[in-house]
């Protein structure tokens, strides 16, 4: 579960990287019922709120060739440190470390696989208002190559503990991801090797976010209403949830999770 109170190396932030931040702004508050504020600068970066709490923002794609994808910051209490270790690891920075007024401090970098992420360092701001309910976020996923490398990425970077779990139907192995020193409860995210994915070299691995909804189904109409796709789902994953693969009418990928209810109490317990 993802949760407000950040730990080094858990997810903080997320921001989406849309050509046209106004129509993006519309699709969402269609879907998830995010309402969108200007942070100025003619509307190229706006924070989405939900219920009063801010939850996710979206800002103009501007990086030549960068396709609309969702980017998720993990946080760091050194900047410097984590960047080191990025370079030391074998990944590479796409935007060094850089100040957002008293806010905090962000760096844009790359695994060696090719997916993006990036880092934040709070200052004034921790992160994300709201997290793990319905319309925030609750997990994040990296589809990549190869798991091992990945996992020995970010376990350098970051600390990251990590449990497998095979899928069923000889669907491979998922990875599900834990910060440093924290227990499992405290698992964000999960690492899922698809090489066929990216066997043409048209795309590259990726971080993509699973938002809560307590309606799967009822969240993947409104995703068709609003020009967005169902690449796969809604279906029923035993102990996860009911859920889908989404894409907005910019291509971005986003997943919808209706969580599973606990597990019964065991008799006698």
């Amino acid at each position: 579960m993802i949760t407000t109170d950040f730990v080094p190396g858990q997810p903080c932030w997320i921001d989406l990287g849309a050509p046209d931040v106004e129509a993006a702004a519309r699709f969402y508050g269609g879907v998830f019922g995010w309402q969108a504020e200007s942070m100025g600068g003619g509307g190229d970066y706006m924070m989405f709120q939900l219920d009063g709490k801010t939850v996710a923002a979206v800002g103009k794609l501007t990086e030549q060739g960068a396709r609309p994808a969702w980017m998720v910051y993990y946080n760091t209490p050194d900047i410097e440190a984590t960047v080191e270790a990025v370079e030391e690891a074998g990944g590479s920075v796409r935007t060094p470390p850089s100040e957002v007024s008293e806010e905090g401090r962000f760096a844009q970098l790359t695994d060696p696989q090719g997916a993006q992420f990036a880092v934040w360092q709070p200052g004034a701001y921790p992160g994300i208002g709201a997290a793990d309910g319905p319309g925030s976020l609750g997990w994040v996923e990296l589809m990549t190559t190869d798991s091992a490398a990945a996992l020995r990425f970010y376990g350098s970077v970051f600390g990251w503990t990590g449990q497998d779990t095979e899928l069923p139907g000889g669907g491979g192995t998922y990875t599900m991801i834990t910060p440093k020193g924290q227990p499992p409860e405290r698992m964000f995210g999960g690492v899922m090797a698809m090489p066929e994915m990216f066997a043409s070299g048209e795309a590259k691995p990726y971080w993509h976010p699973v938002f809560g909804t307590s309606d799967c189904d009822a969240t993947v109409a409104r995703v068709r209403e609003g020009g967005g796709a169902i690449p796969m789902g809604p279906e029923d994953a035993e102990g996860v949830g009911r859920l889908a693969v989404c894409t907005d009418p910019a291509g971005a990928e986003f997943v919808v999770l209706t969580p599973a209810p606990p597990a019964p109490d065991a008799p006698g317990a």
